[in-house]
């Protein structure tokens, strides 16, 4: 993707988070799952981490070598015609000089965005200290303006996800942590793992910007949380647990029954070759 194009898909997915839309966002795994997301209608797409690491053959929590999580978000990219955002976890790299690396590297693919999350894969210290998070976005956002492409930073809060504190602790600490965030050059907030209507409305109401929340298995839905304010819905690993679901199931039968039926809506291979063949 040339510079032009990519700072073009840069701007519109920014404009895709004004307060006035509602972006809803699926996260894809692989080049087949966002070709399809795509076919479907939605505006921009989200990669999930975990996602990736599984299709890849490693475990979540940055356990994917950095080289082939780039490869994959590269490959996603190239096969839709959308902006596309990467989640790069905590940014593959402890100093500053590897998160720019990350930075750059992930920039290349072509993408139009990325998460950055605060939290740690330490038992001591789950989650970096504000000043701490704040400074990796700002040297995100800093190899961001090198590189010349204005990429939307998400950024992600592990406050809620690890139920750091009391309720209200966690609260007021969201809040701040995410104004530092903002000032650092992060474009939406991401506090993973709330999910609660009345807490996102006040969060929203003290932020008075863009806030990403995640789709949960039984929780609201996308309607709902945009009512609450939320400017951004993602999916997260929804998606790719309900497919490998299936595929359990359909792995289960074939062992057993030695068949493969097809349920509804499958696919056939002229279905899935159209999807890269232009047909």
């Amino acid at each position: 993707m040339d510079k032009q194009t990519q700072t073009r898909m840069a701007e519109s997915f920014r404009g895709m988070h004004e307060r006035s839309r509602r972006l809803l966002l699926p996260n894809a795994w692989d080049a087949m799952s966002a070709r399809l997301f795509e076919q479907a209608g939605f505006d921009a797409i989200a990669t999930t981490s975990a996602g990736v690491a599984w299709a890849l053959g490693y475990a979540d929590g940055e356990q994917v070598p950095r080289a082939e999580m780039l490869a994959a978000t590269a490959r996603i990219v190239r096969v839709v015609g959308v902006p596309v955002t990467a989640d790069i976890e905590a940014g593959f790299g402890d100093t500053p000089e590897a998160l720019a690396a990350t930075i750059t590297e992930v920039i290349r693919t072509g993408v139009a965005g990325i998460n950055l999350e605060d939290g740690t894969h330490r038992l001591d210290s789950p989650i970096r200290d504000t000043a701490d998070a704040a400074a990796r976005i700002e040297v995100a956002r800093a190899a961001a303006r090198t590189a010349g492409v204005p990429i939307v930073i998400n950024a992600r809060t592990d406050l809620y996800l690890r139920r750091i504190g009391s309720e209200a602790q966690r609260f007021e600490a969201c809040v701040e942590r995410a104004k530092a965030y903002f000032a650092s050059g992060a474009a939406c907030s991401y506090p993973n793992g709330l999910a609660d209507l009345d807490t996102i409305a006040r969060l929203v109401k003290a932020l008075d910007a863009p806030l990403n929340i995640n789709l949960l298995a039984g929780g609201p839905s996308a309607a709902e949380f945009h009512r609450a304010g939320a400017v951004r819905v993602s999916s997260a690993t929804g998606p790719v647990c309900a497919v490998m679901g299936s595929m359990r199931r359909i792995a289960a039968g074939l062992r057993e029954a030695g068949r493969v039926d097809a349920p509804a809506g499958a696919l056939t291979h002229a279905d899935a070759q159209k999807l890269f063949t232009g047909g």
